[in-house]
């Protein structure tokens, strides 16, 4: 699937946010943080992973939607990415 130049940067800044993220947590971990302070970073980085996932299955269905023919010669028919959809759900 083509996804448009400003999706996948968008996608991979995201992703490294959630790494730093991630990377904070285990320093917390090091420096002995409280556990509410862990779980609420956990939590903002499984959020943040979750709307990732999201952007690009929208822009999956943005260009199925678009290119139909191509995206389902590609292998995304529309009910494939309303599976993955789901699976994010």
């Amino acid at each position: 699937m083509d996804l448009p130049e400003e999706v996948v940067d968008d996608l991979r800044k995201r992703l490294r946010r959630i790494g730093g993220q991630i990377q904070g947590i285990e320093r917390m971990l090091e420096e002995g943080r409280e556990c509410r302070d862990l779980v609420t970073q956990i939590s903002a980085a499984n959020r943040a992973l979750e709307r990732t996932g999201f952007r690009l299955v929208s822009a999956g269905m943005e260009y199925c939607i678009s290119n139909p023919d191509k995206a389902e010669a590609e292998g995304y028919p529309i009910d494939e990415v309303e599976k993955m959809f789901l699976r994010l759900a």
